[in-house]
């Protein structure tokens, strides 16, 4: 790849991180897009458990951006796979009411959502992820959400 091919990448993935307000895009770009040695050497790679989850072209029905599962950190797939399974739970909170007090979900009657941890490696607390589920059964909710920044932020997970 050719130093401006490069570059051109690089701006491409950076307006697009901006144009999404996804959070960290600037950490999780690839060295080789940006064409600096010295970011490769000091910045942290993208594992599955690090990385902001991937806005799809089009928003879901709720008009929040949508995020396939496939792109989000693996243990939020782990987390979904309990709900679906009705666990067991590693955090006595998951499965709560989640009151929605930011209004950043469509609004719903109280006890429509409920939330679970998404666990954070290395965190010695519960850390800023989570599911959120709306609707029942609670085994199979109509909706799930994902956020990384502790509801400041939601995406619609597809494929969940």
């Amino acid at each position: 790849m050719s130093a401006f091919t490069a570059r051109t990448a690089a701006v491409a993935v950076t307006a697009a991180c901006l144009l999404t307000l996804t959070p960290g895009c600037a950490r999780h770009t690839p060295a080789h897009l940006t064409g600096s040695s010295a970011a490769a050497s000091s910045a942290p790679s993208p594992t599955p458990s690090t990385r902001a989850p991937g806005p799809t072209a089009s928003a879901s029905r709720s008009g929040l951006k949508t995020c396939e599962i496939s792109s989000l950190p693996a243990e939020a797939a782990t987390t979904v796979n309990l709900i679906h399974h009705g666990g067991p739970f590693p955090y006595s909170r998951d499965g709560i009411v989640f009151g929605n007090f930011e209004h950043r979900l469509p609004g719903q009657s109280r006890g429509y959502y409920h939330e679970y941890t998404v666990p954070t490696p290395g965190a010695k607390t519960r850390g800023a992820r989570r599911v959120i589920t709306g609707g029942k059964p609670l085994t199979n909710p109509a909706e799930f959400y994902y956020t990384g920044d502790h509801y400041e932020t939601f995406c619609q997970i597809g494929g969940a």
